[in-house]
């Protein structure tokens, strides 16, 4: 009886990792709770490429996008801000790209690049670059590594801030440790044939919900 209990537990704990095409996340109010935790057995990044999609009609600012590490609580950050500026962070070193049209409720695909050797970052979005600015160079993003999506990390796994939060849908989320090439981040961005992340796959995400967050077939209207 005693191992029946526990591989009943075991199974219970064992993350199983899920297609997700089709669907999407919604996050429907503004808490400092709520949000969609993701583990990846990578440990050290020199080079990265993050492309998702969302919608919302918040006009304040919100966290796109979080990764985070014991040792530095933004190792990478894509946050968008009040002005419509987009705030592009690694290793606790930001840049701040203008020009995005952040229309509300409308879709719309976000990808940033940045890699180590150069330390250069870019951020496109709705299928136009931005220009590559030096953001944080020679250290990679290194250590026990957690990414949140509808909240901001303020510490490892934690400290969210309501003002901060995400509301609305999210979806179609990729992570690769590379940079990927002009013509794939396209492809992402028109909905074409591209190539899987292969830190974090839409297709074969490990995930957990905490708090109020759903999973829903995509609304697919301007995508």
């Amino acid at each position: 009886m005693a191992l029946v209990l526990l591989l009943v537990m075991l199974t219970a704990c064992a993350a199983v990792p899920q297609d997700l095409s089709g669907k999407m996340f919604t996050f429907p109010e503004a808490t400092n709770t709520a949000h969609v935790r993701i583990t990846t057995s990578r440990q050290e990044l020199s080079a990265v490429t993050v492309c998702l999609r969302f919608l919302t009609d918040l006009r304040r600012g919100y966290s796109i996008f979080s990764l985070a590490t014991p040792s530095s609580a933004n190792d990478l950050l894509i946050f968008k801000l009040e002005n419509g500026v987009t705030e592009f962070i690694i290793r606790n070193k930001l840049a701040e790209f203008v020009g995005q049209e952040y229309g509300l409720n409308v879709w719309h695909s976000i990808c940033t690049t940045w890699d180590s050797a150069s330390g250069l970052g870019q951020v496109w979005f709705d299928g136009n670059p931005s220009s590559r600015k030096l953001i944080s160079s020679g250290t990679n993003i290194k250590g026990s590594i957690l990414i949140v999506l509808g909240q901001e990390q303020d510490s490892h796994g934690g400290a969210f801030d309501t003002n901060q939060c995400f509301v609305g849908m999210m979806s179609d989320v990729h992570m690769w440790d590379y940079t990927l090439s002009p013509c794939e981040i396209q492809n992402y961005m028109s909905d074409l044939s591209f190539t899987p992340g292969n830190v974090l796959n839409w297709k074969a995400l490990d995930f957990q919900i905490k708090g109020r967050v759903l999973t829903e077939d995509k609304q697919k209207a301007g995508l």
